[in-house]
């Protein structure tokens, strides 16, 4: 590459990195300074080794459970979904693509607030329920009403990515496949789940992260009364303490950064992929 095409990237890249140094890299140097620094500015760990005490570690297991069901959940969900998306007909494949991710579009509080009058004593499922008969079914202000939330608001971020994987996939690789004798579990397990990792890698990360993170679900769905991480992050940052939130903030960091390199780590090497479509052509 000349010099010329390497000034024209530089011209056209700068936008995309002043973007990524204002709103990714600079953020992310003010929570680690303020992360292990105390109040006088002082270096300390003490902010970091809080994450110790009895009420931040367990709301800190108790999210980690809760993101890891519903990424789980999600998953089961959307990958049956995801492939019946794509052997759908092109005709109506937009259409129901569309309205799975309508809901998207309504703000997020207030598909939340939905689920609260959906699930509240006297609400929406109470009523339905009491009038068939059954009553004392209550999940409001629990785990299940917590995770019911989450997969329901994060279970577009898993289906995207899985479809946009799968309708990749050449269907004379799946047909040949099935000439071959393999049945459908088979050609599921052998070929089409290999091929759509990247799609599951994304969307196990796209759901676990705000999972894990999350406040506003518990806050509505929990009644405030089941802490996650993310409610003591919060607490922290409106009570002025911006180094404690830092310190835990950092903590969430290291388990989100540890889902990234397990989910990603049977993505395809880029090298070994370029080798072996270089072969193909040799052939």
């Amino acid at each position: 590459m000349n010099k010329k095409a390497r000034r024209k990237n530089a011209l056209v890249s700068s936008p995309y990195m002043v973007w990524i140094a204002a709103f990714i890299i600079i953020p992310l140097l003010f929570i680690v300074y303020y992360g292990f620094t105390d109040g006088a500015g002082n270096f300390t760990l003490e902010q970091i080794k809080s994450i110790a005490r009895e009420e931040y570690y367990e709301a800190l297991i108790l999210s980690l459970v809760l993101s890891i069901i519903s990424t789980v959940i999600c998953l089961l969900l959307a990958y049956p979904l995801a492939l019946i998306l794509r052997n759908m007909n092109l005709s109506k494949q937009g259409f129901i693509v569309f309205v799975f991710i309508l809901p998207m579009w309504m703000n997020f509080l207030l598909r939340t607030y939905a689920w609260q009058a959906i699930l509240d004593i006297n609400g929406v499922l109470d009523t339905a329920l009491s009038a068939i008969g059954i009553e004392g079914f209550n999940i409001i202000n629990t785990p299940a009403a917590i995770v019911l939330g989450m997969v329901y608001d994060y279970l577009p971020f898993m289906v995207l990515p899985i479809y946009n994987v799968l309708v990749k996939i050449d269907d004379n690789v799946i047909n040949a496949a099935r000439d071959l004798g393999a049945n459908f579990w088979q050609t599921l397990v052998k070929i089409i789940i290999p091929l759509s990792k990247p799609g599951i890698a994304s969307g196990i990360i796209m759901v676990f992260v705000p999972a894990l993170t999350t406040f506003v679900i518990s806050d509505i769905l929990g009644g405030g009364k089941l802490l996650l991480i993310g409610n003591i992050v919060e607490r922290q940052v409106k009570a002025d303490n911006l180094n404690q939130a830092a310190g835990l903030s950092l903590v969430l960091m290291v388990f989100i950064i540890i889902n990234m390199l397990f989910s990603g780590k049977d993505e395809p090497d880029i090298k070994t992929v370029k080798e072996g479509k270089k072969n193909e052509k040799l052939r």
